[in-house]
């Protein structure tokens, strides 16, 4: 998959989170009680319904949101039907956008 090279390219090689989820990059985490643990910087998870794209929105997304194509976005989740349904170099700049985070 494409967007496995992009992400992996970007922010290192991907390690499994769950069943299903795809992670690229660390990142601590913080919980309410105070501890800490890594979490993935950006991840993929090809799901039924549509590409599910984590760490991607955020500040200084929004421009690039604007100009990706067709899509749709969740709380901290962009979806994606078909890869040649959006700007690919625009992905791609999300992508390296979510990895110097």
């Amino acid at each position: 998959m494409v967007i496995d090279d992009w992400m992996a390219q970007a922010a290192g090689p991907g390690a499994m989170y769950g069943k299903a989820i795809v992670g690229y990059g660390s990142k601590p985490i913080r919980y309410a009680d105070g501890r800490e643990a890594p979490w993935m910087k950006m991840g993929l998870s090809p799901r039924k319904q549509a590409l599910t794209l984590y760490g991607l929105l955020g500040e200084g997304a929004e421009a690039l949101l604007a100009k990706l194509g067709k899509h749709t976005t969740g709380k901290g989740c962009l979806y994606v039907k078909r890869l040649a349904d959006v700007d690919a170099q625009v992905l791609k700049k999300l992508i390296a956008l979510a990895a110097r985070k």
